[in-house]
C-alpha cells in the first residue's frame, strides 16, 4: 500500500516553511508516499482545512490516508503566542483522537526566527521530516492493529 497523505502548509514565515516543506516532502518521498499539499494563511487554519479533506473523502472527494500539518509560531508581545501555539496543537490532537486521523505535528513554537531555522532545516534538527515520518508511522501502527478508518 502506498499512502497518500495531504501536507497542509500556513506559510506565514515562508523562508521557515519552505525548510519545513523541504524535510516532509524528503521523508515521504524517501517513504513511498505520494502526497498532495495546500497553504493555508495561519496555523489555526491548519486542523479545519484537514477536517474539510476528511470531509471531502467521504462524499466521494480524494482520500487521505494521513496528514502533516506544517507551520511555525514565533514567540512575540502579546498572549496571541500562547492562543495559537496551544489551540493548534489542540485542534490536531483532538482529530487524531476523535476521528483516528493520522497526523504529524510540524508546527514549530518557538522563542525566535533562529529556533526555528535550526528546528526547520533538514541539516539540522528537521522537524518537518519528523512530522512526515511521525505521519507514517502512525499509519502503520493504525494498520498494524488492524484499525479501519
Amino acid at each position: 500500500m502506498t499512502p497518500n497523505i495531504l501536507i497542509v502548509e500556513a506559510p506565514f514565515y515562508p523562508h521557515i516553511s519552505r525548510l519545513l516543506l523541504d524535510g516532509a516532502t524528503a521523508a515521504l518521498e524517501r517513504g513511498g508516499s505520494s502526497f498532495d499539499s495546500v497553504s493555508v494563511t495561519g496555523a489555526l487554519e491548519i486542523a479545519p482545512v484537514i477536517h474539510f479533506a476528511v470531509k471531502g473523502g467521504e462524499h466521494g472527494g480524494k482520500s487521505y490516508d494521513g496528514f502533516v500539518a506544517l507551520g511555525c509560531v514565533i514567540r512575540g508581545e502579546t498572549h496571541h503566542f500562547e492562543i495559537v501555539a496551544g489551540e493548534s496543537a489542540r485542534a490536531l490532537t483532538d482529530l487524531g483522537i476523535h476521528y483516528g486521523l493520522c497526523i504529524g505535528n510540524g508546527i514549530l513554537t518557538v522563542d525566535d526566527e533562529q529556533q526555528a531555522i535550526a528546528r526547520a532545516d533538514r541539516t539540522q534538527r528537521d522537524k518537518g521530516g519528523d512530522a512526515a515520518r511521525a505521519c507514517l508511522a502512525l499509519i502503520e501502527m493504525r494498520h498494524r492493529l488492524g484499525v479501519r478508518r
